[in-house]
């Protein structure tokens, strides 16, 4: 999953630069920084084309989704709805809003009309948070209290960790679809079917409970009430509802509750990848569930957050470690946790069966003998655990999963002594003249990126003679023909073509993309790297032919950032030549 939001956000950082590059003067009012999060939520849960935008997309990330994962909501609901207002103008007059999306004005029709729900919903989540922190102030200040399932405490040492390193998506689905659990919560929830009634005090009769135990292979306790014996079943049902497998019915009578089986539920495992990984993500917080539950709600509250207690600890271990050897120790913190912790410890006979049990029903855990482990998927678990709780820790792909898109994005911000690293670590599993096709490859596929496309020409330019055939195909993309010309030329390839003027203003054009997306200060320093005003104005007043992505956000910016008012004058003159589709461009 972190690869797929990594690739994700590669993909919308040039549209995103150049959107930022665009609102200061057509909407001075936005903020910027208030877009990024819907427009990834967009591309990762609804649209594969980050361009493609339907009404019907606003309300499931504005609504749905954007208030329970801002970091600010304050700020939120003073300028989100704005700020995506500014986003979709910006994409329909600059002419990226793909075919096939709706118009401008509906999509702005649409916004209008959830604006209030936007609010009512961001309102809820500030409500919640003011109760949260009423509790806190009440209960015992409870921000001095470090619970089991606590991350904060170990922040430290997970900055100290080695990089840890996270297998392909294709791998991971494999193992999610492989996740007992996972079928077990689909049992359950197309034994349920459509408009299943549900109780108020019990969720479901005995002789349901009956059922639904046989259903999902779990033994009738001869204990009753039933309702209160099967903690399994309920926890097996939460986690369908997580899954989205079950969903309560809309409409209908008021006074009646009921729940329907999801139509795509029987379908799994899914056949798409992304499909299965957004499923297993859904119900990753179930890892709570594995909590041992006591008969005593006080004892099982003094035991809460033990599953991700034990989580945290395999991966401070290297991702292993003897059974015995964390029983002792979280008997000891559950005991420094909460003056019952002892006695719920002891009460609970093997807190960490239901612990165990659950991790490797959701494919995170396995055990052998005395020792357990995390899996690859437990790893890439708690990772998003992790970064849920803003705890810093430094995962990457897999060096033998890493692609050479992988390879760019992810050396773009390393510093350079890691980025080398990781360079030659990739190098060192494939052929030199293959690595070269990969790299520029994958810096041709988004002609608007030129910091990856900035990154793979600097890396294949360190292969040397061996990369000439891919320099040669290269000559064939536009967005990479001045870094091919260049390189062939500079290794004394026969019959290379001489860089072109036209060659050296993109190169020039790409790196200015570069420097703007740094911002204003870094920008103008680019610029006089150029040379006297004078000079400067020369080549605006011809690099603006050359038909680089970029080219129009540039010129505005020179326009409205240069100090020298005659390199302004010129690339505002320059910006109209575009604009105004002046034929001898």
């Amino acid at each position: 999953m972190t690869d797929r939001i990594e690739a994700a956000a590669s993909e919308l950082r040039p549209l995103l630069q150049e959107f930022i590059l665009w609102a200061p003067d057509n909407a001075p009012d936005s903020d910027p920084d208030l877009v990024g999060p819907v427009a990834l939520w967009h591309r990762l849960i609804l649209r594969e084309d980050v361009r493609l935008w339907r009404r019907g997309d606003l309300r499931p990330i504005l609504v749905e989704r954007m208030p329970q994962v801002v970091e600010d909501a304050e700020a939120a609901a003073d300028g989100m709805i704005a700020a995506v207002r500014a986003y979709l103008t910006f994409l329909s007059e600059t002419g990226r809003l793909a075919e096939g999306s709706d118009s401008l004005d509906d999509l702005l029709d649409e916004l209008d009309t959830l604006e209030d729900d936007f609010d009512e919903a961001l309102e809820e989540v500030l409500g919640d948070r003011e109760w949260d922190d009423d509790d806190d102030e009440d209960d015992l200040d409870e921000e001095d209290v470090e619970g089991l399932g606590d991350f904060e405490p170990f922040a430290d040492e997970i900055a100290d960790l080695p990089t840890i390193r996270l297998r392909p998506d294709a791998e991971l689905a494999t193992a999610a679809r492989a996740a007992p659990l996972i079928a077990k919560a689909r049992d359950l929830a197309v034994w349920v079917g459509t408009s299943r009634t549900v109780g108020t005090e019990t969720l479901l009769s005995d002789e349901e409970i009956r059922e639904a135990l046989a259903v999902v292979g779990l033994p009738e306790p001869a204990a009753k009430p039933l309702a209160d014996e099967v903690p399994a079943l309920w926890n097996l049902w939460n986690l369908a509802v997580d899954l989205e497998f079950l969903t309560p019915d809309d409409g209908g009578n008021a006074d009646v509750d009921t729940v329907s089986v999801d139509e795509d539920t029987s379908a799994w495992p899914f056949e798409n990848d992304e499909d299965v990984l957004d499923a297993w993500m859904l119900g990753l917080h179930s890892v709570d569930y594995g909590d041992p539950e006591l008969d005593d709600d006080d004892l099982t509250l003094a035991l809460s957050g033990l599953t991700r207690g034990l989580l945290i600890r395999l991966l401070l271990a290297g991702g292993e470690r003897p059974v015995g050897e964390l029983r002792e120790e979280l008997a000891e913190a559950a005991a420094e946790f909460d003056d019952l912790g002892a006695q719920a410890w002891q009460e609970a006979g093997d807190p960490l069966a239901s612990v165990l049990e659950w991790l490797s029903g959701y494919g995170m855990a396995e055990v052998s003998g005395d020792v357990v482990r995390l899996t690859p998927l437990g790893t890439e678990g708690v990772v998003h655990l992790l970064d849920d709780d803003d705890i810093e820790v430094d995962a990457r792909p897999a060096i033998d999963a890493m692609t050479a898109l992988d390879l760019l994005s992810l050396s773009a911000d390393l510093p350079e002594e890691e980025a080398d690293a990781e360079f030659a670590a990739w190098m060192k599993l494939r052929d030199p003249a293959t690595a070269a096709e990969e790299l520029l490859e994958a810096a041709a596929d988004d002609e608007a990126d030129a910091l990856i496309r900035v990154q793979a020409a600097s890396l294949v330019g360190t292969l040397g003679p061996v990369a000439v055939p891919a320099w040669q195909a290269a000559l064939d993309e536009p967005s990479l023909r001045p870094y091919a010309a260049t390189h062939l030329t500079q290794l004394g390839v026969p019959d290379a073509p001489e860089p072109s003027q036209s060659d050296t203003h993109w190169l020039i054009l790409d790196m200015w993309t570069i420097s703007a997306g740094l911002g204003t200060p870094e920008f103008v320093s680019s610029l006089h790297d150029i040379g006297p005003a004078p000079v400067l104005s020369n080549l605006l007043d011809v690099i603006w032919r050359v038909p680089h992505p970029h080219v129009e956000e540039l010129l505005e910016m020179i326009g409205d950032s240069h100090p020298d008012r005659q390199v302004a004058k010129a690339a505002r003159r320059a910006l109209f030549k575009v604009r105004s589709g002046n034929t001898t461009r």
